[in-house]
């Protein structure tokens, strides 16, 4: 088993990888595949605004569905592997992690129809505020096979965010 990261965007280079914005319908800001026979553990995950005044809480829903949103789709290089295992398993997306616009990517332009949905977290979060949460060992949610995790929001008023998952696949 291994380790990686993965966030809403491209990895970043020069440049301070690119917010997202919310908007004010629900939108999916990052989705996550495994592979057809990989079973993945959500061991992490987070998300912040950038909300300048204090406003209506967003709704930040962490979520498995059964049917994909269509999306920006990741690339190997931006999956970061987090630990000797992850490093040395070479390119995730070869056998672990299915990437494309109906797989493990984000910034949805397009929420599809999510199908079975099973809620893992569910959080009412300031604009101006963030949000972590780290699963104790052994209770991590899981994204069962065919199954989609997804860092979903709704928000009264847009602003821009950052989300990620780590996973252990």
């Amino acid at each position: 088993m291994a380790l990686y990261l993965i966030h809403n965007g491209a990895a970043a280079g020069a440049a301070a990888p690119v917010v997202v914005t919310t908007g004010t319908a629900i939108k999916t800001l990052l989705q996550l595949k495994p592979s057809a026979t990989i079973i993945a553990k959500i061991v992490e995950w987070g998300i912040s605004f950038d909300g300048s005044a204090a406003a209506a809480p967003i709704k930040v829903e962490l979520v498995e569905t059964s049917g994909a949103a269509t999306v920006t789709a990741h690339a190997a290089a931006d999956i970061t592997k987090l630990d000797p295992a992850a490093l040395a398993g070479g390119d995730p997306t070869t056998n672990l992690i299915q990437v494309g616009t109906t797989s493990t990517g984000y910034t949805a332009s397009g929420e599809g129809t999510p199908g079975t949905c099973r809620i893992m977290d569910l959080q009412l979060i300031a604009p101006t505020n963030q949000y972590v949460k780290q699963f104790p060992l052994g209770r991590e949610p899981v994204l069962q096979v065919n199954t989609f995790g997804r860092i979903r929001v709704t928000a009264a008023a847009a602003v821009n965010a950052y989300c990620y998952m780590i996973v252990e696949v």
